[in-house]
């Protein structure tokens, strides 16, 4: 047969059988991509298991399918005696080179896929190693291509690896944001500086909200008003920036504002406003205690003009500080202060610094309005008056006076 097919023409023998060889590499690889890679599919969606999932989503065993035909083209070079030797070294050099490309796919398939199952563990926010994964990605793929020349050319790679080091100059240079990218990815890790759900702020890079993804190359920060702000990761090293993890994990969010008091509505308190003030549950232990020590104090004193007595802004704030370490919403066993700072052209400033028991942001805005709608509610009670700047209200009633 081979002769009669060799009498028609030389290379006819040749043909037939690589046409022969190609069809049944491409039956074996409709079995394998459709019958077995389906049937894997099948059994991973009805197993609990994860892993298996991600070694579909990222189409593993589908890369491993195409492996097949040319397994079955380089082995079944064999069965070709009659071949050209040229024609067959062509063959397999480029079968040999697909089957290395389908293997560094098949390798970044499955690094990709082991991030993923990785990244579904609770300490995957703590440690990501997604940066690492894509180092390892990128060497694959350099080694791959090297390999890859070296399998078409049918050069030995040591040739091509030979020449590498004359090329380092050439490579640091181009690789340099990833040589940068990479020791910062390891100093963010090693120091624990950064993780996937932390609220960063940068403000140099326009950046504040919360951290979706740490990459080899970038940082990506999802801001408040739902925008992405990408960062280099080397940037992250060079450049200070805010993490609020400790404010999460604490427990506590800070209330520091301030409610600015007229300093010409400060007086002493007359016997009239201490009665009326006893009313105040929160002020009666405050109270007592200042009846107690003003007392001893003004004992040994003759003048009036010399005593010391009860000013209507030292007892709101104590009214304040009462107040909450009242509310079930301030944390007790953090610092809580209500703090009096340097008069200004704005009036005297006191100030709240106190920590509520949750960080969530809607609740901690409610429960700060609470307090400071309360507290602008009581200051004239006591006496007081809050300060603003004038504004045209009050001068056309001054006018008008």
């Amino acid at each position: 047969m081979i002769e009669q097919l060799a009498a028609v023409h030389p290379l006819l023998p040749d043909l037939v059988g690589l046409a022969a060889l190609l069809l049944a590499s491409l039956l074996a690889y409709w079995f394998a991509s459709r019958i077995l890679v389906g049937a894997i599919r099948a059994f991973a969606t009805r197993t609990t298991a994860t892993w298996d999932d991600a070694l579909i989503k990222y189409h593993v065993a589908t890369r491993l399918a195409q492996m097949v035909p040319a397994i079955i083209i380089y082995m079944g070079m064999d069965l070709l005696p009659q071949i050209d030797a040229g024609l067959e070294s062509v063959i397999l050099n480029i079968t040999s080179a697909y089957m290395i490309i389908i293997i560094t796919i098949t390798i970044t398939a499955s690094l990709n896929a082991a991030n993923n199952i990785y990244e579904a563990t609770p300490g995957a926010r703590q440690r990501p190693i997604k940066g690492f994964i894509q180092l390892v990605q990128l060497a694959v793929w350099i080694i791959g291509l090297i390999l890859f020349i070296a399998a078409l050319l049918d050069r030995s790679p040591v040739i091509f690896l030979s020449s590498f080091g004359a090329a380092t100059a050439v490579l640091m240079l181009v690789f340099k944001d990833t040589i940068l990218s990479l020791v910062a990815s390891v100093q963010l890790n090693a120091q624990d500086m950064i993780h996937v759900g932390d609220w960063i702020e940068a403000p140099q890079f326009g950046a504040d909200g919360d951290v979706i993804d740490v990459q080899l190359h970038t940082v990506k920060v999802q801001n408040w008003d739902k925008t992405i702000t990408t960062i280099p990761t080397h940037r992250l090293i060079s450049d200070p920036f805010k993490n609020w993890r400790g404010m999460s994990e604490s427990g506590g969010r800070r209330i520091k504002r301030s409610l600015h008091l007229d300093a010409g509505s400060v007086k002493f308190l007359t016997a009239d406003d201490i009665e009326n003030f006893r009313q105040f549950d929160v002020l009666t232990d405050y109270l007592a205690n200042k009846d107690s020590e003003l007392g001893q104090y003004n004992a040994a004193i003759s003048r009036d003009i010399n005593q010391r007595r009860l000013t209507n802004i030292g007892t709101f704030r104590a009214y304040t500080y009462n107040y909450l370490k009242k509310r079930t919403d301030i944390r007790k066993d953090m610092t809580l202060l209500v703090r009096q700072l340097t008069p200004g052209p704005e009036g005297i400033p006191i100030e709240l610094y106190c920590f509520t028991n949750t960080t969530d942001w809607n609740a901690y805005e409610g429960i700060q309005a609470d307090i400071f709608d309360h507290l602008m509610a009581i200051v004239p009670h006591f006496g007081l008056s809050l300060y603003q700047h004038p504004t045209g209200a009050d001068f056309f009633h001054l006018t008008e006076g």
